[in-house]
């Protein structure tokens, strides 16, 4: 089995291919979503509802940009936070110095 090292490496990691939201009321959001996508086809035209996609495009981009940007703000936390408890870590194991023994 590969490490995770590994497999982000050779570029077989794609999280953010896999995610499905857990929330409850995703799904149903989600089919909201593409019902009034279509209801909102039908009104405007198609020639309207195309520029109408091109501004769709735009927010998801800087949507996308700030996903991206929030992943790596929370990645490097959580490593920063690692590096800390791992670097008081021989605060908290006795050793024979100290009379305290495993």
């Amino acid at each position: 089995m590969k490490t995770i090292l590994e497999a982000l490496y050779r570029g077989h990691l794609h999280p953010d291919e896999a995610i499905v939201p857990s929330h409850p009321e995703y799904r149903s959001l989600s089919r909201q979503v593409s019902a009034q996508t279509e209801q909102w086809r039908n009104r405007l035209g198609e020639e309207a509802f195309r520029e109408l996609e091109v501004y769709f495009d735009l927010c998801d981009s800087v949507d996308s940009m700030h996903v991206e940007a929030a992943f790596l703000h929370g990645f490097r936390l959580g490593a920063n936070l690692m590096i800390e408890v791992m670097s008081k870590r021989e605060e908290l194991v006795p050793n024979e110095a100290s009379g305290l023994s495993l």
